[in-house]
């Protein structure tokens, strides 16, 4: 059975937004779930309007989809008055997500079933991630997490991860608009004319958010997840 990557993510703090806030987050994230199914063979959903998951049908595409959904949430987030310590969490860190890679023994999207390892990898590590955060408040140093079967893999791309985690943790909003656009193949001059900024703007951003790096990573992850599968 071909292995495939569950992608497990929940909004960090959301407890900090609004009825209003959670209400325009949610319709945010069915938006990025309607972008990733026109790109690629996944099925998503959202549960209690702050909880995504993600099956990624080729594992290679996981680290991509994961980055995607990272700077779309970045890049959605708006630049309000808030001082709260919960909401300042929110808007620096935006969501946590966990690759679980392992089988599934049952999947079926048009009943929405998903059950096997990669799943429960991947559900676990957040359950995980946020039960530690909730009862002991300590400081957030990871948001990106890789879980499966094989202790060196887990390794590997727990070092990368840490590398992207700070890359992608320092972009505020617009440079995470720029470069979920980026990801999803946009050109520099598309982006421009998008955005309706200059193209040497689009370069500057790019670069501050180290997207060299970035991409690197994003084909590195491809070529090493191919030997697993």
């Amino acid at each position: 059975m071909k292995k495939k990557i569950v992608l497990s993510g929940d909004i960090i703090a959301s407890t900090s937004l609004s009825i209003e806030e959670k209400n325009s987050l949610e319709k945010k994230l069915n938006e990025l779930i309607s972008i990733l199914v026109e790109n690629f063979p996944i099925y998503g959903r959202i549960i209690k309007g702050d909880y995504l998951e993600v099956v990624v049908e080729n594992p290679e595409d996981a680290l991509l989809i994961t980055l995607l959904i990272k700077s779309f949430i970045k890049s959605a987030i708006d630049d309000q008055d808030n001082s709260s310590n919960r909401y300042k969490k929110f808007k620096n860190y935006g969501i946590r997500i966990a690759m679980g890679f392992g089988e599934l023994t049952r999947y079926d999207k048009q009943k929405g079933i998903i059950d096997g390892n990669a799943i429960y990898y991947s559900g676990r590590k957040i359950n995980e991630e946020t039960s530690t955060y909730n009862k002991q408040r300590i400081v957030i140093k990871n948001t990106l997490f890789f879980i499966s079967d094989n202790d060196k893999l887990d390794q590997m791309m727990d070092t990368l991860l840490s590398l992207l985690d700070i890359l992608i943790g320092n972009a505020t909003a617009k440079q995470s608009e720029i470069l979920f656009l980026r990801l999803l193949g946009s050109s520099e001059k598309e982006i421009s004319i998008q955005l309706n900024i200059k193209q040497p703007t689009v370069n500057k951003q790019l670069t501050s958010v180290g997207w060299n790096a970035i991409d690197k990573s994003v084909t590195y992850f491809k070529t090493i997840i191919k030997d697993y599968e």
